[in-house]
């Protein structure tokens, strides 16, 4: 029988990367990690690391005994999901790290927090603002156990077999003018704000630009969407924004309707979606997001040009 810790530590590099990355999650030293690691060699009686440079990776071998050990932590995931639905009278304790982008954390977790405060406040809940890109491989490595992520039109991202997906909302893409007059075509020659090169959003509003006809003049570049607001605001650029971003307040710039909308979902670990916390958290997002005077109603259309998406 393989040792199930050594085989954690495995499954850790492939998604960490290096040993120093394994030992510095962990709390371990390096020579620690690698001498977990090279018993477990012994164990299985085949090379499982191999050099590259400085750093090591899987081998063949190493990569399909990962794929098992996934199937085993998936099946303890839903184990211990099943012993504490078991023994969960309502009262929930411990601790949900969650990890959302940044206008869904603003316009959702204020809403989400207050009800999972009155309705189980034994339950420890940690937010850290991350972007998906970062935040989904961090929910694999057992870093979060719930993400709220996005996937805009057009470019579906990857679905690990060991992830679910629940979706949460569409939340409908506009574009913002400096004017009220102004057309997406007629924006050309116009400075633009984009989040930064490599981002999905970023590819999705390269390809509407060019759909448009024109290549944008990108003099901005941020992840921030209330600094894009701001920009906007003071006339110094065009951007896409999505409807979250005026959650709780009236549009402040004009809009122009795209008729596109950003998938917004949470992710969780698979065998993990049936714990009580989970359950709980992704209720009150659900409820967060359905509330009138909070944010978007799930999976509508988008509302009219000009108008108030969160009232």
């Amino acid at each position: 029988m393989f040792d199930l810790h050594r085989l954690r530590l495995l499954r850790e590099l492939k998604h960490r990367g290096t040993l120093a990355a394994v030992a510095a999650a962990l709390s371990y030293a390096p020579s620690s990690v690698s001498q977990q690691l090279s018993q477990l060699e012994a164990e299985v009686g085949v090379p499982l690391l191999e050099p590259v440079g400085r750093r090591v990776r899987l081998t063949a071998q190493a990569e399909i005994l990962v794929a098992h050990t996934e199937a085993v932590l998936a099946r303890l995931e839903r184990a211990e999901a099943d012993i504490a639905a078991s023994v969960s009278a309502g009262e929930l304790t411990g601790r949900l790290r969650l990890a959302s982008f940044q206008t869904a954390a603003l316009a959702l977790l204020p809403a989400t927090l207050n009800l999972l405060r009155d309705r189980h406040p034994g339950l420890r809940v940690q937010v850290r603002q991350l972007e998906p890109e970062v935040a989904l491989p961090a929910l694999q490595a057992r870093d979060f156990d719930l993400v709220v992520a996005e996937e805009y039109p057009g470019d579906p991202g990857p679905r690990p077999a060991e992830l679910e997906q629940q979706d949460l909302l569409d939340d409908p893409l506009r574009l913002a003018l400096p004017r009220p007059d102004a057309s997406l075509s007629s924006l050309a020659e116009h400075p633009w704000v984009l989040e930064p090169e490599g981002t999905p959003a970023r590819q999705w509003a390269l390809r509407e630009c060019r759909s448009a006809g024109f290549e944008p003049d990108v003099r901005f570049e941020t992840a921030d969407l209330l600094l894009h607001l701001r920009l906007v605001e003071q006339g110094h650029a065009a951007a896409f924004l999505p409807d979250l971003v005026w959650c709780g307040q009236p549009p402040s710039v004009p809009l122009r309707q795209l008729g596109r909308a950003r998938r917004v979902f949470t992710v969780v670990r698979r065998g993990r979606g049936t714990h009580p916390a989970i359950v709980a958290c992704r209720d009150a997002l659900r409820q967060a997001a359905a509330r009138p005077d909070e944010g978007v109603s799930p999976r509508t259309p988008p509302t009219p040009s000009g108008a108030a998406p969160c009232r």
